[in-house]
């Protein structure tokens, strides 16, 4: 078969594509009309994880990687064309956090750029954004203690989580590195990617720590003789080429963001848990937590001690846990345990 007549093919599947995202959309603008006269939410991550499983049956040339990325930018069509929904979010555009966004709420989505975890916070609790997502744990460095504090204070609720490994790129605009005498980028990232300016001969360059990323990229496409270490999507904001990707000296550097609104989730049989729970500070308390979830046989995924705050009585925790607030066993747990702050449920990304 010619070339032409491969493309006159993909051409017409291209149109029928289009019919079909058409026809979807007609069924989700009904969707949309019902739960404007119910008040209800648009974003129902249950919901979309449960198409997003099911689809990944059909993984065939398109992985499931590929038919998420897809799928992800439909739900935002989708959600756009239901009722425009605000997500904010910590940092310039460009940032880690705008990039684990946009992998959840897709790029067409309404973003709101933040500075700090308490504005992403406070927008929520404003309704000057329907969602927030601000990042709550590194496996390298533990919990963002910013908002950990806030989740214990706010009224905002968890109704989603997502884990994004965090890639480093190093992107200039010149096109060797013996063009480069500086580098900007934030203090932790030069860390994390000291193997690689070592191993490149980079360690005598002069590196400019700032405060983003994100920045880092704008500076760096403003000036021939700069490069930035930076996220892809800021690279790709700033046109700036990619000279090397994923420079990071670890592959596991992952950081778990949390999606904050003002809605309770309804079980989906697949959940999680958090709370922020409380024991007295003498010995055999922990201990006395934890078997409440063991005789309960729920499963703990994540338990970390948080500071006491200048109260010495008391130590506290974060916790994780597999099933749903309303679900009976965990109800009956959580009433034995009673001093604790519930931080949400939600479908387990």
């Amino acid at each position: 078969m010619s070339l032409t007549a491969i493309r006159t093919q993909i051409d017409a599947i291209d149109d029928k594509l289009i019919a079909l995202l058409e026809e979807r959309m007609s069924l989700v603008k009904q969707i949309g009309e019902i739960k404007k006269m119910g008040g209800a939410t648009i974003y129902r991550p249950a919901r979309e994880k449960e198409i997003l499983s099911r689809l990944a049956k059909h993984e065939g040339l398109l992985n499931k990687p590929a038919i998420d990325a897809i799928f992800l930018e439909i739900f935002a069509a989708s959600r756009s064309l239901e009722r425009s929904e605000r997500v904010a979010f910590l940092g310039p555009i460009g940032s880690f956090t705008h990039q684990a966004a946009e992998s959840r709420f897709g790029a067409v989505g309404d973003y709101l750029s933040m500075q700090s975890i308490g504005a992403v916070f406070k927008a929520v609790e404003s309704g000057g954004a329907k969602y927030g997502v601000v990042p709550i744990y590194n496996n390298t460095s533990g919990l963002v203690g910013d908002t950990i504090e806030r989740l214990e204070s706010s009224e905002a609720l968890i109704v989603g989580d997502m884990e994004l490994a965090i890639h480093h790129c190093l992107a200039a605009k010149g096109e060797s590195l013996s063009a480069i005498e500086r580098i900007y980028s934030k203090d932790a990232a030069f860390g994390q990617c000291g193997g690689f300016l070592r191993g490149h001969g980079l360690e005598n360059v002069e590196l400019i720590p700032i405060e983003s990323t994100a920045k880092a990229a704008r500076l760096a496409s403003e000036d021939e003789r700069s490069a930035a270490i930076c996220s892809h999507i800021a690279a790709k904001i700033y046109n700036l080429p990619i000279l090397f990707d994923n420079i990071q000296d670890s592959g596991e550097n992952t950081t778990r963001f949390a999606i904050l609104s003002d809605f309770v989730n309804p079980p989906s049989g697949d959940d999680a848990t958090s709370i922020i729970a409380q024991t007295p500070n003498k010995p055999g308390a922990l201990f006395a937590l934890l078997k409440e979830f063991n005789d309960a046989k729920i499963n703990l995924t994540q338990i970390e001690s948080l500071p006491s705050g200048g109260d010495k009585r008391n130590s506290r925790f974060f916790i994780d846990f597999e099933g749903h607030r309303d679900d009976p066993k965990s109800q009956a747990t959580l009433q034995k345990i009673k001093r604790y702050k519930w931080l949400g449920s939600y479908a387990r990304s």
